[in-house]
Order: structure tokens, then C-alpha cells, then sequence
């Protein structure tokens, strides 16, 4: 069969031409990029999030204090006696004897120092059952965990001498050794997975080998040029060990995808009989263009999250930001190259029994001929059960609660350590993560300010804020004094939060207050928590606005039409709304928690809903772009819009059920992870792009379009200045005459 000449045009059209037609220097410009930006990251090093940057506010306040002042704060650690019958009071003798051999044997250990005893310090529950030893770790707090085991075997030895009384340690170091032991291969162990399992299914999607690589390849080489990126912009904007997971799901997601996509179209292409140097120019002008508009879009999504103001979040977007355009750019220059060079070769390794299967010889999805038949011919009913069966899994979303998930939210009864912290948090209140006051003074010795710390004290438990007992420590040298604060309230984190602004609010003014010169500024886990809360709520609005604003413009510009860019914001959002109903369901009232290995913890970790609609509202563009720009294309070549859009979705059921699969699977790797936070996240991302590649561009998309008709196209003529970027070609009608097919086709 006969081909005409393919004059295609547009950055995506252009790009493709060139690496065809240059394909080894493609190629190699595309390894050197990916050798030299891990190179030169590498030599640079990677700066990472400093923890008096990840908050704003008064905790911001304390980190930047006690950085000025020098202090490295050890860690902490608490060691918990306890009559397990409670027969036994901390003033009989085999309590006191235990006191007394925990207090020797943590000292011999030589590991330790500033080593408390209960019945100095006062640390004894009311009822007298209960006391607490408490001491630092010499060295470093942030290697603290691998120095501790020695202190842990210590305590266990004293605990096999008093079969009586319950004595186990918590603290900063004995959590992060048993986290680590419990769960430190977990996050590994998904991102080695998460390539196996996209490379399996991409096997079945495509059935050889060859074919399945490539996407993979590119995701993996995009990941790896980004990694050194990150290490580059590093210096700029710190990074950190979350942002460098959140960037490898998103690269490997996006990068199979926009292969996905490029490789589908250009198989689809030679089997309706055009050559090889045809199918790609066609491929490049349509998919290609699909994944640069796509690639933008989600670029801008990602870009929501430096809008925060927490340095977490800027981390995790710029990374994600980075990989999307790394993958973007080499899916539309080095992929064309790649299947220039192997031509038919593509198809090697073909896989026994793995033949397509459900698909018609013009590429459209059986199964999805099927039910667009039954959607198309009854748009509104459609419609109306889709949305409203949406809109009631959205439901339970106007209830979430959120909140920094506290240690036995987070790992339930996985963890040894978490009934030790409910044991202290019931014996003492608050006693396990106290709030920490950072008080600077220009003397700390002052009597005025001894006199506001001993008021401060005597407030705190006065107030009803605390029961005590308020520990003080003085850094003279500094003038630097660290007040301990148990909270009312304890691991109830509205009750802490409470007791927390009494102290903000009422206890520090009327004490610390009133001195001049003093800076008192209360941080700690709760306080973080209540801080990061604030901050993050602040960020929610201009967040929602910038997405939103800005992937409607792209919308409006990419296809030229108002209907377009209005329902793609509508659908996204019904989305991201019924992904949000299915975690508090699930996570926050615990229904059919049980069914993903997880239980109900009563809220939605804080960072979650902001970080899934930025990740949600980007992933879900690539789907919808690669929909409606078949569909827009169809359009163009005559088909009538009803037609279209069967073409279109049908067309493209079986990449973008392939490429949801994968996104789905990786996901899902990380919902099997021990901590709730991670299953949520992926649960959260699993179910709504599940939802989004079937019910929204199965079903409410094609029938929400088919009711609009001809309007789907409606673009106001006051609109007409604006840039036209429908395909970024020019003006002249571009196309292409295939022999035999009777069919102008604009590309």
C-alpha cells in the first residue's frame, strides 16, 4: 500500500522528524544528558530538607533558636516501671530495687548520660504503680537508633530479674531502631517491585518483549537523569528522601505512560498499512502532541505544591515537576529515534499465548465497543447513574477529619514500642511526646526570668494544660532554657491540641510574657502537628486555584474550545472528590478497611489530600488528553461527533486501560506497606485512577460529550486572540493522503 507524504507539523511533529531521521545522534544526546546529569549530581551531593525549614511559625521559631545557640539535642529516651498486677507501688522495696538496677544498668552501658531517677525528678504516676527513668544518648540524636540496642538489651536483662513489673523503654532512638528493623526494607522493597510489575503487564499489553522494555527503559534512564537533577537543584531548593520516592512513582507512572502512548499509535498506524517512516510522523504529530500538552498540564499540576510554603511539599513537587519533563521530553525525542532504529524489530520477542486479544483489526477495544454502544445511546442516564454513583462515593468526603497520624495510628499493634506509648501516654498524660518551650534570654539567670520560668511551671499544671511534672533545663553558656511540658490530653490530639494553645495563649503571656527580651516560641510533636495543620490550610486555597486555573487555560488553548476545558475541570475534580470519599470511608470510619489489610484509624493522614489532588488532578490530564485529542482528531477528519467520540475512546481503551493497570499496580505496591500514611496514599492514588480510566473516560466522558454535540466545540469568538495551540501548527491545513482509504487526514 501506497503512502502519500505525511507534512506534519507542530514541536511534537518536528522533534519526532528530527530523531528519525537522526536517530544515533538522538540517541547519544540522550545518554549523555542522563550520564552527565547523574554525574554532575552526584559531585555536587544532595542537600536535603533541614528541620528548622520544614515548618513555618513558632515551630520554625524554636528550630532556628536552638540552631543559633549551637545545642544539639540528644535523644531522649524513657524507661517505663511498672507493676503489671498493680499490686506493687513504686514505694516498695522490689519496685525501688528495679529502679535502682535500670538506673545501673543503663549507666554501665557507657552509651548514656544525665541519668534520672523517678524519685528525684518525681516522675511517679498518681496511683504510684507506675515510674519513669530517663536519660540521653550521647552522640548525634539523628544516629542515635544504632547506638541504642546495647541499652535495650540492658533493660530487658533487669526486666528477666523482676517478672513483676513491666520495664521496657521508648524514646526517639529505641522507636527509630525498632522502625527501622520492622519496616526500613518496606519502602525498597515497593520501589524494586513497582518495575517488575509494570514490565509484566506491559508484556501482556504489547506480548514481546522488545515492545515492553522500551517504556520501561525510558521511565528508568528519566528517573535517573532526574535524580542527578535533584542534586543539582539541591542547592537551590533543598530535596529529601520522601520527594526522591514521590519522583520515582511519578516518573515510572508517567514515563510508561507517555510510551505507552507513542509506541501504541505508531503499531496502529503500520497495521492500517502505512510504512515505517509514516506511522512515526503520524504518531509524533498526534500522541506526541497529546504528551507535550499532558506533560504541561501535569507539570503545572506538580508546580501547585511549591505554592505551600512547606519545604517538604516544594521538594516533592519540584522533583515531581522535574521527572514529568524529563519523561515528556524523551518520550518525543530519543523514543522516536529508539523505533526508527528497530523498525519491525519492535516486535521481537514475542511471548507464546500472548496474542491480542478483544481488539478488532483497526486497533478498537471489543469490550469498550460494548458499552460505549449501550453509553451513546443513552447519554443522560448514563450521565445521571454515573455521576450520582460518583458523587455517593464522594460522600464521606465532607466529614474528613485530618491530623498527624500519632504512633499507634500509624502502625496499630505491628510495633512492640506502641503499647509501651499507650502505657506511658495513660500513666502520665502527655508524657510521651511533651511539648518542648524554647526560652532565650539575654541572662537566663536573671531573677526576673528564674522567677517567669518558676511561674511558667506552676501555670502549666494550674491551668488544667498539664499535670506535670514540668521538667526545666538550663544551656547557661547559651542562656537557652528547654522547658518539658506534658499535655492534657496526651495521644487524643484535639484533647493536646487544646492544652497546647492554653499554653500559647494564656499560660506564656501571663508568665514568660511579661518579661522583656524573652523569646519563648513552644514546638514538640503536637505542636508540629497543630503548626503543619495551619500552614497547610492556609496553602489549600491559592494550592486549588493555581491548578485549577492554569489546567483550564491549557485546556482552552490546547483544543480551542470552552466545553473542552470546562468538563475536563468538572470530571477531574468528580474524580479526585470520589478518590477523597473512598479514604475516609475506608481510613477514617474503617468500612471494608479489613479488605486492604488496613483498619480504621478516625482520620486522613494531614498531608494526604492536598499531595493527591496536585498528583490526582496531573495524572488523571493524561488520560483525558490522549481521549479527547483522538477524539478532536476524528472530528477533524469529517466524522460526525457522535462518531468521534466512539472512535476516539474506543481507539484508545485498550493504552489507557493498559497504562491505568500499571498505575494501578504500583500504587497498590505501596497500599501493602505497614504504615497507615503509605496505605492511604496508596489506596487514595490506586482507587481514583482506577475510577478515572473507567467510569470517567469510559462512561461520564463519552456521554457527557455526546449530549453536548456540536457545542463540545464552542469557542466564543472574544476568544479568538488567544494563541492557537490547538496542534502548534501553521496555519495552513496540514495533510496526509493515504492510497485506498479515500480519506483526507489532517495530523
Amino acid at each position: 500500500m501506497g503512502n502519500g507524504d505525511s507534512r506534519v507539523r507542530g514541536l511534537a511533529a518536528r522533534a519526532g522528524g528530527w530523531s528519525a531521521r537522526h536517530r544515533w545522534a538522538a540517541v547519544g544526546i540522550w545518554v549523555l544528558f542522563v550520564v552527565l546529569a547523574m554525574g554532575i549530581g552526584s559531585a555536587a551531593g544532595r542537600v536535603d530538607v533541614d528541620e528548622s525549614d520544614q515548618l513555618k511559625g513558632e515551630t520554625h521559631t524554636a528550630a532556628q533558636l536552638i540552631d543559633d545557640a549551637g545545642i544539639k539535642e540528644p535523644a531522649g529516651e524513657t524507661i517505663l516501671i511498672q507493676s503489671k498486677d498493680g499490686s506493687l507501688k513504686s514505694t516498695d522495696a522490689e519496685f525501688r530495687s528495679a529502679v535502682g538496677a535500670v538506673v545501673t544498668a543503663v549507666n554501665g552501658t557507657g552509651r548514656v548520660t544525665d541519668v534520672t531517677s523517678p524519685y528525684d525528678t518525681k516522675t511517679i504516676s498518681k496511683d504510684g504503680r507506675s515510674a519513669l527513668v530517663q536519660f540521653d544518648m550521647r552522640g548525634d540524636s539523628d544516629t542515635a537508633g544504632d547506638r541504642v540496642e546495647p541499652v535495650l538489651n540492658a533493660v530487658a536483662g533487669v526486666q528477666k530479674d523482676h517478672g513483676s513489673l513491666r520495664i521496657e523503654e521508648i524514646g526517639g532512638a529505641s522507636m527509630a531502631k525498632q522502625y527501622k528493623d520492622a519496616f526500613g526494607d518496606d519502602f525498597k522493597k515497593a520501589e524494586y517491585s513497582a518495575v517488575p510489575v509494570a514490565l509484566g503487564i506491559l508484556l501482556i499489553a504489547f506480548g514481546a518483549l522488545v515492545a515492553a522494555l522500551l517504556p520501561v527503559a525510558l521511565a528508568l534512564t528519566a528517573i535517573i537523569a532526574t535524580m542527578g537533577l535533584m542534586g543539582i537543584v539541591s542547592h537551590v531548593q533543598p530535596m529529601s528522601d520522601t520527594a526522591n520516592s514521590v519522583m520515582l512513582l511519578v516518573g515510572l507512572a508517567v514515563g510508561v505512560d507517555y510510551c505507552l502512548f507513542y509506541l501504541r499509535r505508531e503499531r496502529e498506524e503500520r497495521e492500517a498499512g502505512r510504512d515505517a517512516g509514516a506511522a512515526l510522523r503520524i504518531a509524533a504529530a498526534t500522541s506526541g502532541r497529546a504528551i507535550i500538552v499532558s506533560g504541561v498540564t501535569v507539570c503545572v499540576a506538580m508546580a501547585g505544591m511549591l505554592f505551600t510554603g512547606l519545604a517538604e511539599f516544594e521538594a516533592m513537587g519540584l522533583a515531581s515537576l522535574m521527572v514529568v519533563a524529563v519523561a515528556m521530553v524523551g518520550s518525543v525525542t530519543v523514543l522516536p529515534a529508539l523505533l526508527s532504529l528497530l523498525g519491525e524489530r519492535v516486535e521481537k520477542g514475542r511471548i507464546p499465548f500472548l496474542r491480542r486479544r478483544g481488539r478488532r483489526g483497526n486497533g478498537e477495544s471489543r469490550f469498550w465497543t460494548a458499552v460505549l454502544k449501550g453509553v451513546l445511546a443513552k447519554p443522560l442516564v448514563s450521565v445521571l447513574v454515573a455521576a450520582g454513583a460518583l458523587l455517593a462515593i464522594a460522600a464521606p468526603a465532607v466529614g474528613m477529619k485530618t491530623e498527624n497520624l500519632t504512633l499507634d495510628q500509624e502502625f496499630g499493634n505491628s510495633l512492640p514500642i506502641v503499647g509501651t506509648y499507650n502505657r506511658v501516654n495513660d500513666a502520665f498524660p502527655g508524657g510521651s511526646e511533651p511539648a518542648e518551650v524554647v526560652v532565650k534570654a539575654k541572662d537566663i539567670n536573671a531573677p526576673e526570668v528564674k522567677q517567669a520560668l518558676a511561674d511558667f511551671k506552676a501555670e502549666a499544671v494550674g491551668s488544667g494544660a498539664s499535670l506535670g511534672p514540668v521538667d526545666i533545663k538550663l544551656h547557661d553558656a547559651q542562656n537557652v532554657a528547654f522547658v518539658y511540658v506534658p499535655l492534657v490530653g496526651g495521644s487524643d490530639q484535639d484533647k493536646a491540641a487544646k492544652s497546647l494553645e492554653k499554653l500559647r495563649d494564656e499560660v506564656r503571656p501571663a508568665t514568660l510574657g511579661k518579661v522583656d527580651g524573652v523569646q519563648a516560641p513552644i514546638t514538640g510533636q503536637v505542636a508540629g502537628s497543630h503548626d503543619f495543620n495551619d500552614q497547610l490550610l492556609g496553602s489549600v486555597v491559592p494550592v486549588f486555584a493555581f491548578v485549577v486555573v492554569f489546567a483550564f487555560l491549557l485546556m482552552l488553548l490546547s483544543f480551542r474550545s470552552l466545553t473542552v476545558a470546562i468538563t475536563s475541570i468538572v470530571l477531574n475534580l468528580l474524580s479526585v472528590g470520589a478518590a477523597y470519599g473512598i479514604l475516609v470511608a475506608v481510613f477514617q470510619h474503617g468500612w471494608g478497611a479489613s479488605l486492604v489489610g488496613a483498619e480504621g484509624v478516625g482520620a486522613i493522614v494531614t498531608w494526604l489530600p492536598l499531595f493527591l489532588f496536585v498528583i490526582l488532578f496531573g495524572l488523571s490530564m493524561d488520560y483525558h488528553v490522549f481521549v479527547v485529542s483522538r477524539i478532536r482528531e476524528a472530528r477533524l477528519r469529517g466524522r460526525t461527533t457522535r462518531d468521534a467520540i466512539q472512535h476516539g475512546v474506543v481507539t484508545t481503551a485498550g493504552v489507557v486501560t493498559s497504562a491505568a493497570i500499571i498505575m494501578v499496580a504500583v500504587f497498590a505496591i505501596f497500599g501493602t506497606l505497614s504504615m497507615q500514611s503509605m496505605k492511604q496514599m496508596g489506596v487514595g492514588l490506586a482507587a481514583a485512577v482506577l475510577i478515572d480510566a473507567t467510569v470517567i473516560r469510559g462512561v461520564l466522558l463519552p456521554a457527557v460529550m455526546a449530549l453536548l454535540g456540536e457545542r463540545n466545540w464552542y469557542f466564543p469568538k472574544w476568544l479568538h486572540r488567544l494563541p492557537d495551540l490547538t496542534h502548534d501548527e501553521s496555519p495552513e491545513e496540514i495533510t496526509s493522503t493515504v492510497a485506498g482509504e479515500g480519506e483526507r487526514v489532517r495530523v
